[in-house]
């Protein structure tokens, strides 16, 4: 199968439409997007082969999960070294309560999102798993108040 190096108009609406629901018929994103059934299906495949499309996943109401609290949370590290970020990555990746871990540019080094059931939940993580990292340095805490545009998949 060929790569796919362009992403064209069309396959652009199949994008736009995948990423809104991505459990949508191949007969109905064909409908949407103007192509035949085996022509669409084609497309998402090659899509796929070329690591545009990386996976598929299920949305999960936080709230129905018993997360009621979020919040986006700045993290700087004491060291500037690649050992330290590893480290911190490590710790993050298989804490449950953080949902997105970033490393970013500017005054800090790492951009999270956390959610847990409360604030007694997010007092416990931010002492006892943040606190407890020697690699960290500064923790700023942004709590979400609502989210009027999440287009997270």
């Amino acid at each position: 199968m060929q790569l796919m190096t362009e992403i064209d108009a069309i396959s652009d609406a199949i994008l736009r439409e995948l990423s809104r629901n991505g459990r949508v018929s191949n007969l109905e994103l064909a409908t949407k997007v103007g192509l035949s059934p085996s022509a669409c299906l084609r497309r998402v495949a090659a899509l796929e082969a070329a690591g545009v499309i990386t996976g598929y996943r299920a949305v999960l109401d936080p709230a129905a999960m018993g997360t009621g609290f979020a919040a986006f949370l700045t993290v700087g590290l004491n060291q500037h070294t690649k050992s330290a970020q590893r480290a911190f990555e490590r710790a993050m990746s298989i804490a449950p309560e953080v949902r997105e871990c970033h490393n970013i540019t500017g005054e800090v080094e790492y951009l999270l999102r956390v959610e847990v059931a409360d604030l007694k939940a997010y007092k416990a993580f931010h002492t006892d798993v943040l606190g407890d990292l020697p690699q960290v340095s500064t923790i700023k805490s942004y709590v979400i108040m609502g989210s009027p545009k999440d287009e997270r998949a």
